[in-house]
């Protein structure tokens, strides 16, 4: 539509460790615009509202197509990703802000080794000796290969931690993406092996199961609808099991 705009206020910050601070931006709509679209508009001209030359805005993407994860950000204050935010369907102006349960690395970049490590923390993986044809691998029944895939869809975007009250810098919470993790490789035939393994893990210590308060936050944030409360309860019940265990030193309770 000839003469329309769009206005979007971008919170910005230059490094890690300077004050975050407003620009606002103006360009012309087009029509099937996203978010990630129109942050390449500024990043061809980068020239804020007041007619101002500044430098081009940091943001992550890759694929375009909600597999990746990593054009995460909050959008007119919800955590999502910004390659699905239609520019028809939000509000303006459109505000753009970085993931704050994150180390902000510059603009709307974050650092999400938080979240890598906390999946690194539970063995969020199939272990397997070697690279060498094992041959064909223990069958999943159907009825749980449909739930597991579910939980297969973790694209490690980070809006769960961003939108959970329990994830911040003053908790050692691992959030709910890794917690329904441990659900799924705890589930998988050959990754069961390590099941004691993850459980003891986010029974013991900092940032375990106990630290999450129910809020449900993350599961209604979800961009891939991930049944993330679900796998927190079954995680309940299998600490406790676990912890029986562990008292009458059986794994036959």
């Amino acid at each position: 539509m000839s003469g329309k705009t769009i206005k979007i206020i971008i919170t910005r910050q230059k490094d890690m460790d300077s004050a975050p601070y407003k620009e606002t931006f103006e360009l012309p709509y087009r029509e099937n615009m996203n978010v990630i679209s129109a942050l390449m508009e500024i990043r061809r001209n980068p020239v804020n509202a007041d007619g101002k030359e500044t430098t081009a805005v940091s943001w992550d993407s890759s694929c375009l197509e909600e597999v990746c994860g990593a054009c995460s950000m909050v959008i007119n204050g919800k955590p999502r990703q910004s390659c699905t935010a239609l520019i028809d369907q939000l509000e303006q102006p459109i505000r753009l802000e970085p993931m704050n349960t994150f180390p902000v690395v510059r603009d709307l970049v974050v650092d999400r080794s938080r979240m890598f490590d906390s999946l690194k923390r539970v063995k969020a993986w199939v272990p397997i000796d070697g690279t060498y044809d094992l041959g064909p691998g223990p069958r999943m029944p159907e009825s749980k290969r449909q739930w597991a895939y579910e939980l297969s869809k973790c694209m490690t975007c980070g809006v769960c931690l961003q939108a959970c009250p329990n994830v911040n810098s003053k908790s050692e919470f691992i959030g709910p993406a890794a917690l329904s993790q441990v659900r799924l490789f705890n589930n998988h035939p050959t990754g069961a092996m390590h099941k004691t393994e993850r459980l003891q893990t986010i029974m013991d210590g900092e940032g375990g199961l106990t630290n999450c308060g129910n809020s449900q936050n993350c599961v209604q944030a979800c961009p891939k609808g991930i049944p993330l409360t679900t796998s927190i309860a079954s995680l309940n019940r299998e600490t406790t099991l676990q912890s029986f265990k562990n008292f009458f030193g059986s794994d036959n309770v």
